[in-house]
């Protein structure tokens, strides 16, 4: 019997794929080209350290059931071993060829046997005044042991011959914090390793280097925590993050060799199976080519920066007058963020403003919300609840909480038993009558720098019904009822938003070939919500889903899923807005995607659109990126991908133009 579920791994490792085909669209400049080979490369260290790092343990406890898709943690792996073998050759094919092509364009990546002799004259001079003092060399032999690698460690294997003529094995740890690529001159970046190489005679005195060999390892960065056994959850939090430096490895990766010695080396001291070793005909940790990409000499090699319209007017303009007046929608990153940096920069200034309240996950560096939460903390009751199981955020987090609490703000850390992604802030000003609330609900993070490359919706609305919810919800996170708390207006999970979608789509199949739905998000994965899709599609509900990531849902199954279209969009942005359309329930947006951890683990919004101007303006964004023939790649039935091809256009660069924007002035 052909199965109903995609595998989640392996669906995302198509949706990884896909990212990496945009490294060889010809239309690109070549830089743009390179981001995308950063991004896949990124994307895959995390998608071991959690995913992968996760079946291996349940492989090794002998865990043996299977989920929806039929298959085993055993099956996981060896299928997603498979896929990433095939992709790594496409990968080194990518890089190899964008890499003649930006020599000829004056950006050179290059081995230390490839510069000329004034540029190795100028590398040597870099590896003594900058290198050579803060690389750690290790000799390994029964007195001196194989040292700790913490994850995402790199460095060079050295294979050296004593004085004695006896053979060493050596490694040479590179710290992270020093630049991938040395930039000899303008346009010419050495290889960091192979500048360590050349020169390690000079680091291991009287042995004769005969070769080395880079490599770099991953480990399971998952962790977790205990809340309720837990005393004091910053030290616990803290104590996750040392063990994350030394959990298990899980992926070796290595420069080719011939020479077979080095990897028998690296493999005994590590102890990884073959199977997890990949050895690349090109530099390792590929993420770090935004050191080139970003690189202020080289912009003509990129897509030229795109200026975001400015839907709102700022400035003398009183923000909090233009939201009373009416609801205000927004689509990031077409539209400006300063609006919503404004919001609370103004709130903070504003000497009516009695309080701000906010929820942060995810909030990046350097944050102007954050200055001016810690500046309304003079005047104002601030409480932030601070999302500190953020993944790979914690640190930042940590930061942050700090900050603010030593302001005088009060600080939630989170939900216990949930994990808090809903993005809102709530403003509370003095008014004659009594308080008036402003309120600012969003699909994406308070953060300044992703919100310049992630698509994403912000509401911005003083309507009493929800202002009245949204203060409810923040009631909710400090009394710590989340789990059961429900809403009038908005929807909340983990009580609310499930039941609420599987009841739309029901309703939608009641109306058979008459209903339509629309719904586009980062994720479908959620078994009940599928199997209501299916119930609607065999009813003869259209049913168009815009799914960047994972999709576990097999469309075009007869007596399946024949009215189910699956396409995914990968671009210039990150497709990161949810928006869900039903034709007989109306339209919404959310933090949450279709995944169980979404609906039921986590605290999320899903927000009704009441104003008709603001609902067609989100079905047409629906509509425009359901007839994208460019940017789009279609899911068929064996779970692989076909790229869409017409005379249409590319719907994220329909949204950059302003044409579209004023259909809606």
């Amino acid at each position: 019997m052909e199965r109903k579920y995609f595998n989640r791994e392996l669906s995302w490792i198509e949706f990884n794929h896909r990212v990496l085909l945009q490294s060889q669209d010809p239309s690109l400049p070549l830089l743009e080209r390179l981001k995308f080979i950063a991004i896949y490369a990124i994307n895959l260290d995390e998608f071991y350290m959690i995913r992968v790092a996760g079946l291996k343990k349940l492989y090794q406890r002998g865990i043996v059931s299977v989920g929806n898709d039929g298959m085993s943690p055993k099956d996981q792996l060896q299928e997603i071993e498979k896929a990433l073998r095939e992709q790594k050759r496409e990968l080194e094919q990518s890089y190899a060829h964008l890499h003649s092509q930006l020599a000829k364009n004056g950006v050179q990546i290059l081995q230390y046997s490839q510069l000329q002799e004034q540029d190795k004259l100028r590398a040597r001079e870099y590896f003594f005044n900058n290198l050579y003092p803060v690389i750690v060399p290790v000799i390994v032999d029964f007195i001196h042991p194989f040292p700790h690698l913490n994850n995402l460690s790199f460095g060079i294997a050295l294979k050296m011959q004593t004085p004695k003529q006896d053979i060493r094995f050596a490694l040479i740890r590179i710290p992270r914090f020093f630049p991938r690529f040395v930039e000899i001159r303008e346009g010419v970046f050495l290889l960091c390793e192979s500048l360590v190489g050349e020169f390690a005679e000079c680091v291991f005195e009287g042995y004769k280097i005969l070769d080395w060999c880079p490599f770099r390892i991953t480990r399971n960065a998952d962790f977790e925590i205990e809340e309720e056994e837990a005393d004091d959850f910053l030290t616990l939090l803290n104590e996750g993050l040392k063990a994350r430096k030394r959990g298990e490895i899980v992926r070796l990766q290595v420069g080719r060799k011939e020479d077979r010695s080095f990897l028998q080396f690296l493999q005994t001291h590590i102890h990884i199976k073959a199977s997890d070793i990949y050895e690349y005909d090109l530099p390792l940790n590929l993420g770090s080519l935004w050191q080139i990409i970003s690189h202020r000499n080289y912009s003509h090699l990129l897509l030229p920066p795109f200026q975001p319209k400015n839907t709102l007017e700022l400035g003398e303009q009183n923000l909090f007058d233009q939201i009373e007046k009416k609801d205000i929608i927004l689509f990031h990153p077409y539209e400006s963020f300063d609006p919503v940096v404004e919001f609370i920069s103004q709130a903070s200034k504003d000497p009516d403003v009695l309080s701000i309240r906010m929820t942060l996950y995810r909030v990046g560096k350097d944050s102007p919300i954050i200055k001016s939460l810690i500046e309304a903390t003079e005047s104002k009751q601030v409480s932030v609840l601070v999302e500190l199981k953020a993944r790979f955020d914690e640190e930042n987090n940590l930061s942050w909480v700090k900050a603010l609490e030593e302001a005088g703000a009060h600080v939630v850390y989170g939900a216990v038993g949930l994990k808090v992604h809903a993005k809102t802030a709530l403003v509370l000003k003095k008014s004659q009558e009594s308080v008036k609330g402003f309120v600012h609900i969003s699909s994406g993070n308070y953060n300044t720098q992703s919100a310049r490359t992630y698509t994403d919706i912000s509401l911005f609305s003083a309507r009493e019904e929800i202002v009245s919810d949204v203060i409810k919800f923040f009631h909710s996170l400090s009394t710590g009822l989340s789990s059961t708390t429900h809403l009038n207006t908005l929807f909340m999970a983990p009580a609310q938003i499930k039941p609420h979608i599987l009841n739309l789509i029901a309703k939608e199949r009641e109306k058979g070939s008459e209903g339509q739905i629309i719904m586009k998000m980062n994720a479908l994965v959620d078994s009940e919500v599928i199997d209501s899709l299916y119930e609607a599609s065999r009813a003869g509900v259209k049913i168009e889903l815009i799914v960047r990531g994972i999709c576990a849902l097999r469309p075009k199954v007869k007596n399946l899923s024949e009215n189910i279209r699956v396409i995914s969009l990968v671009g210039k942005y990150l497709e990161h807005a949810r928006i869900y359309y039903f034709r007989h329930g109306g339209i919404y947006f959310a933090s949450a995607d279709m995944m169980t951890r979404n609906l039921e683990r986590r605290v999320e919004l899903l927000v009704p659109i009441g104003d008709e101007k603001i609902a067609q303006r989100l079905l047409a964004i629906l509509s425009l990126q359901i007839n994208d023939t460019q940017g789009a790649y279609e899911l068929q039935s064996d779970g692989k991908y076909k790229k869409i091809l017409g005379d249409g256009e590319n719907s994220q660069n329909e949204c950059e133009k302003l044409k579209f924007w004023t259909l809606f002035d």
